[in-house]
């Protein structure tokens, strides 16, 4: 299952492109920048997403393993019922298996822990800085509003024909 991290950040990444590609042609320093800001919090959303899938995918693994472990172990004591010995070796072994999957537990939950820091405190910078430049672009469009509306304008423009030229 995909995570909506993921898919917000592959949005919020595509749309800081097209403003910084938008900004380039123009001319717009700030507009640029302000598309490579939100490009980059989108990449960090998108990673942020990735690292939380793989962590879900590698404690589920885990636990899977531990479960075929423990079933196998209950397997063959059922098999050997009748020796003491054997029944004592196998508890000794199935405990020794528990405690090997609890610690391979905690290690993934301590991973996958330090993976949403990492994540998240990428998602903050980035976030701060999409701020940041939100506010120098919102200065740039009240100062100039005709030249925003204009590119604006081209910007829907270029949309609409890439749009349609999909299609055919």
């Amino acid at each position: 299952m995909v995570d909506t991290d993921r898919i917000t950040g592959a949005a919020k990444e595509i749309g800081g492109k097209v403003q910084g590609a938008v900004g380039d042609l123009t001319g717009s320093r700030r507009d640029s920048v302000e598309g490579r800001a939100r490009e980059a919090a989108g990449q960090a959303e998108n990673l942020y997403g990735q690292a939380k899938d793989t962590v879900r995918d590698a404690a589920e693994h885990v636990a899977d393993t531990a479960r075929d472990i423990g079933g196998r172990i209950r397997e063959t004591v059922g098999g050997l019922v009748g020796s003491d010995d054997v029944e004592d070796r196998a508890r000794r072994a199935q405990g020794a298996a528990e405690d090997h999957f609890d610690r391979a537990r905690r290690s993934v939950r301590r991973a996958a822990d330090d993976a949403s820091d990492y994540a998240e405190d990428a998602y903050e910078r980035g976030a701060r800085a999409l701020r940041h430049g939100q506010g120098g672009v919102s200065g740039q469009v009240a100062e100039y509003p005709l030249a925003s509306l204009l590119i604006a304008g081209a910007v829907g423009f270029g949309l609409g024909l890439l749009v349609s030229g999909t299609r055919d």
